[in-house]
């Protein structure tokens, strides 16, 4: 069986930005844990930025939006990340989804990826951004993952204590084998002699 495919679309206005990169992350740290071969998953995460695209998304012709529309449908996973604008998803982002018709997302597993300034709109994906994906035909199978500027520049925690929760939900939706539990050892290890020793209480 192949890898389940993952894709990470950046909908901030602004070439190349943080949220780029947050979505960037968590598209592989998903690939990674859907992956057969995980050391090998990251390096196959495609990235759509539509701060590419914007200079077309509204103009009669869009061949190059068009192809992100394809990738992202095709995808097995998709990330759709935005910063939080107005206390809801970019406008950037609206423009690309409103391109999909009906169930244009059927079959993919989304994870809504949220970035705010401020800790009080961390429900900005809840409440604004899933209800789109799934009237598009997504399945959005864990809560939303929104991390806040300051946690940026160093992701892992914010990833791993989402990931603690999303995991199992995301992988029964890919119909994926629940990942394996680490083997308890029979024994406990033995405490070094040098650390007992000076063991206080």
């Amino acid at each position: 069986m192949s890898s389940p495919s993952v894709v990470a679309v950046s909908g901030n206005p602004r070439a190349g930005s943080r949220t780029l990169a947050a979505a960037r992350a968590a598209a592989e740290r998903l690939a990674a844990l859907t992956s057969a071969e995980p050391a090998t998953a990251t390096a196959a995460v495609e990235v759509v930025d539509l701060a590419t695209l914007a200079g077309e998304l509204l103009a009669p012709a869009h061949p190059a939006t068009d192809a992100a529309l394809a990738r992202v449908a095709a995808a097995d996973v998709a990330v759709i990340a935005t910063p939080v604008y107005k206390a809801s998803y970019t406008g950037l982002l609206k423009a690309f989804l409103d391109l999909y018709g009906p169930d244009g997302l059927a079959g993919v597993v989304a994870v809504p990826l949220v970035v705010s300034g401020n800790p009080a709109h961390a429900l900005a994906g809840e409440v604004h951004l899933r209800p789109v994906l799934v009237e598009l035909g997504a399945v959005v199978p864990a809560r939303s993952l929104t991390v806040t500027e300051a946690q940026l520049a160093d992701l892992d925690p914010a990833l791993d204590a989402w990931l603690a929760r999303a995991a199992a939900p995301l992988r029964r939706a890919l119909g994926l084998a629940p990942a394996a539990e680490p083997a308890a050892s029979a024994e406990p290890a033995a405490a070094p002699a040098a650390a007992l020793a000076g063991a206080t209480r």
